[in-house]
């Protein structure tokens, strides 16, 4: 009834393939980054503040103090990881409640959006007040600053997603007795795994964002705060060395959002 298959010959296949895009991506993007990356640095023409892939090498692996650097901005990913892992599950819990909700309920849409485009359209740092005066603790700062960066996007797709069930499908459930509830859960919810899968990858790279905020304007620690007081020092090597690492680590988290969606739905995605 929920029109998701388990099993089948082509799973294998589609998940392979599903792997050989990712890898594909992967190539493409640091592709990409890099041209990007020399373009800008030659386009700026100032090798005091615009430091090139050569330099930030250098910086990070040959320098004498390399090891050191490493292992501090080891160190402050970590922290920011974990913001990051915080503000994208409050953020994607958030997300697929209220659109549950909204599936469910005209008025709780009415309702729920505006506040959800309040909340994206203001900026943050508008916002972080507010936010340090209502919630005490650093941890809740954080889930609030990073998850709202995550939250509207998913909250988007996740809806559209959830209210893709075809009209058949809908007669089905209500023909063996099943309420909107049933609806949602058995069917609604299967037919969105793309959706959901979707916001996913949007939202990895929205919530390390959104914790480099939080890092930066109330905790005071991790890359967010690293690259700042770098900038404050001129301290231009770190600051890219900083900004390489966090964006490696940010395509390396949406790759293997690829692939356990690639994983997933091969095996209970829609037919």
């Amino acid at each position: 009834m929920s029109g998701i298959t388990t099993t089948g010959g082509g799973t294998g296949r589609t998940l392979l393939a599903g792997l050989g895009r990712t890898l594909g991506t992967a190539l493409l993007m640091l592709a990409i980054l890099t041209t990007v990356w020399v373009v800008s640095v030659a386009a700026v023409d100032n090798p005091f503040v615009a430091k090139g892939p050569a330099q930030v090498y250098e910086f990070l692996v040959a320098a004498d103090d390399a090891a050191e650097t490493r292992a501090q901005i080891a160190a402050g990913l970590g922290v920011t990881l974990g913001d990051a892992a915080i503000g994208f599950v409050a953020g994607m819990l958030a997300a697929t409640v209220a659109a549950a909700l909204i599936v469910l309920s005209k008025p709780v849409e009415t309702a729920v959006m505006p506040v959800a485009l309040i909340l994206r359209a203001v900026p943050l740092i508008a916002l972080t007040p507010i936010i340090r005066l209502l919630f005490g603790d650093e941890l809740v700062r954080v889930a609030v600053v990073s998850g709202i960066v995550v939250l509207f996007p998913a909250l988007v797709n996740i809806v559209q997603g959830l209210r893709s069930v075809s009209a058949q499908m809908s007669d089905v459930v209500h023909v063996y007795g099943g309420g909107p509830w049933a609806l949602l859960v058995k069917v609604a919810f299967p037919s969105a795994l793309p959706a959901l899968f979707a916001s996913v990858r949007i939202s990895v790279p929205g919530a390390i964002t959104g914790a480099l905020l939080a890092e930066w304007l109330i905790t005071g620690r991790g890359i967010g705060s690293m690259v700042v007081n770098a900038v404050g020092q001129s301290e231009n090597n770190l600051v890219w060395a900083c900004v390489l690492v966090v964006t490696l680590a940010s395509l390396s988290l949406y790759l293997v959002a690829q692939v356990v969606e690639s994983f997933v739905l091969a095996r209970y995605g829609p037919r």
